[in-house]
């Protein structure tokens, strides 16, 4: 069985990007690579739309066809209070920010072995179960 892949936002921030072709290219081998492993939640969406409005200054309709099609690739997990505690721990215990600690919590919850980020630790293994990988090292 394949692993399940969890993505940071950063690494959809690069796909989408024009700016920086060489994590670009990165990104988008590693969307199709891991394909239908991959899951996402609502919290990387949340933070891929403020980019998006903030940073890349996309209309509005261009950012709902993104995230509709976000949506149509990928499972789109959401979190609970009980997640939100757990990144409280993980935050605790590896000394994460929070939203980074959200976001591992996440992936475990969704039972993902691979989290894609540049943010963390490059092969970082949180609780024997998920490891950290940065794909542009």
């Amino acid at each position: 069985m394949p692993d399940r892949v969890f993505l940071d936002t950063n690494i959809l921030i690069y796909a989408y990007s024009k700016d920086e072709i060489d994590k670009q290219n990165v990104a988008s081998s590693m969307l199709e690579v891991h394909g239908e492993n991959i899951v996402i939640s609502k919290q990387v969406v949340n933070e891929l739309v403020n980019v998006l409005l903030k940073k890349f200054k996309l209309s509005s309709a261009a950012i709902e066809n993104a995230i509709l099609e976000l949506d149509t690739f990928f499972p789109i997990a959401d979190f609970d209070l009980k997640t939100q505690i757990k990144a409280l721990h993980l935050k605790e215990r590896y000394n994460f920010q929070y939203y980074d600690a959200l976001i591992v919590a996440t992936a475990l919850e969704n039972g993902c072995t691979i989290l894609l980020s540049e943010d963390m630790q490059h092969q970082q293994i949180i609780e024997s179960t998920l490891t950290i990988i940065n794909p542009f090292k």
